[in-house]
């Protein structure tokens, strides 16, 4: 292979050219470096650079399934020994990590070689990749446009073809997003399939789940095989998995009862662009034996979004006052964007009541999900209500939550419902709009079947391939 073809490979391609010697481990550090002084100033993907520990890594990696391959960290809750996280917020700026997570432990013993951290907003919050620390993150497709958030760095890095896999974390749909963003595969695993140890049990409630961006679904049901399985003391148990994932994407799927949904869960419409992916990705499914029908739970909308903002409202201030606790230091809106600060103050004022009753609705609102996925193996809905946004529609300094929130309400109308119930879904670029934005499909499974979803995504893969469509900066 000449290195000239590195982006071509994805992480698993990578890996096996490094184990029969045709490259070294080195030669694609040095690649990947490369191409983030090449790409990053107009991309901005990542904030971060790690070469030193990267190399350093490249000159003994792990013997994992991704020995050598070029990788990411996110900076959310991607601490790596002695390297700040940040998590796009000036207020975290500047104190390294005592150690390595959980999931960073498992990464490099997948074999990775890690590079630098991404791009984050503050405090992963929004649908975009824009802070007024690290500036914004553009979306590779096309620069104006957002890459999705949180995990945006990560998602703009992978599908520039810097790296071929990138950690990212969701909360609300920030693995999914970007991926939908910028044509990735992005795969929220189940509730506790990852774990968040070692310093952390849960974050918001059991919302907040770990995985990767990647461009196959191979490398994320590989890579998912590499980190999944409870940490001792875990608060959340995912179901156990009946053998490896990647061996479970060569099986063909059953015929599977697949619902989708053309509206948001309130009926109201969705983009013409997502429309028309999911008519065609309906029309995809039935052609392969699968059956189909427009169907969707009935939920109370407004208990989901008020639950679910009340949860983020408190979680955000317990990582602003435990991190306050650590330092010394003392909360204040100079050091944080308008819409962090006010979300912050609305978060301290949630009474133990109010908490555990979002925490109830929530459950409530899980159950029904659950009842209404005993008659379907998969729901398939837009990752999103429209294409990705153009950068600034959201006003970052606005400090009043629903006024910053205005602009994108029917924007992300179906993601943050998974990480309620904490049932899996992934989102696949199976749809591009007419100006050669990517609009990704959602399919949400049941709860612990991650195997179902991943041998459709890997069905959907060989019948509509997309690994060979990649942006024009690819090169």
């Amino acid at each position: 292979m000449g290195i000239s073809e590195y982006a071509s490979f994805d992480g698993l391609g990578l890996a096996a050219l490094v184990k029969s010697g045709e490259v070294s481990p080195a030669e694609l550090a040095e690649e990947a470096i490369s191409r983030i002084e090449k790409h990053n100033p107009a991309l901005n993907a990542v904030v971060t650079p790690m070469y030193e520990q990267g190399r350093a890594a490249a000159r003994a990696p792990a013997d994992g399934p991704f020995q050598g391959v070029p990788f990411l960290l996110k900076d959310i809750m991607g601490d790596y020994e002695g390297v700040p996280t940040q998590s796009g917020s000036r207020f975290m700026s500047g104190l390294p990590a005592l150690r390595d997570s959980t999931l960073t432990a498992r990464f490099k013993k997948a074999g990775v070689v890690i590079l630098g951290k991404t791009n984050v907003p503050e405090f992963g919050l929004l649908p975009t990749t824009e802070s007024a620390f690290y500036g914004p993150a553009r979306n590779p497709w096309n620069t104006d446009y957002s890459t999705g958030g949180s995990s945006g760095g990560s998602a703009a890095a992978v599908a520039a073809g810097i790296v071929p896999i990138a950690h990212a974390n969701d909360g609300g749909g920030s693995i999914r997003i970007p991926a939908a963003c910028c044509g990735l595969v992005g795969l929220k695993p189940t509730r506790g399939r990852n774990p968040l140890g070692p310093d952390l049990g849960d974050m918001m409630g059991g919302l907040i789940h770990e995985h990767i961006v990647s461009r196959t679904v191979r490398d994320t049901a590989a890579m998912l095989d590499c980190t999944h399985g409870h940490e001792t003391g875990d608060p959340y148990y995912a179901p156990p998995v009946e053998r490896p994932f990647l061996d479970e994407i060569a099986r063909k799927p059953a015929r599977l009862r697949i619902a989708y949904s053309v509206t948001n869960l309130d009926g109201r419409k969705l983009d013409p662009e997502c429309v028309k992916g999911v008519e065609a990705t309906a029309k995809l499914l039935r052609d392969l034996g699968h059956e189909v029908e427009e169907a969707a739970p009935q939920l109370p909308m407004e208990m989901l979004s008020g639950a679910f903002m009340g949860l983020w409202a408190a979680g955000l201030a317990l990582q602003i006052d435990a991190h306050a606790m650590m330092t010394g230091r003392t909360p204040n809106d100079n050091e944080m964007e308008g819409l962090t600060w006010g979300l912050y103050r609305a978060g301290k004022e949630i009474t133990a009541v109010q908490y555990q009753m979002a925490i109830a609705q929530i459950q409530i609102m899980s159950r029904q999900v659950a009842r209404f996925m005993e008659s379907y193996d998969a729901w398939l809905t837009p990752t999103l209500g429209a294409p990705p946004l153009k950068l600034g529609t959201i006003d970052i300094h606005e400090r009043d939550p629903q006024k910053a929130f205005a602009p994108i309400i029917d924007y992300v109308p179906f993601t943050a419902l998974e990480n309620a119930t904490g049932q899996p879904a992934i989102s696949l670029p199976l749809h591009w709009s007419a100006d050669g934005l990517p609009v990704g499909m959602m399919f949400a499974g049941r709860f612990g079947e991650e195997a179902t979803l991943l041998r459709l995504a890997a069905q959907l893969e060989e019948a509509q391939p997309w690994k060979d469509r990649h942006p024009k900066i690819w090169n």
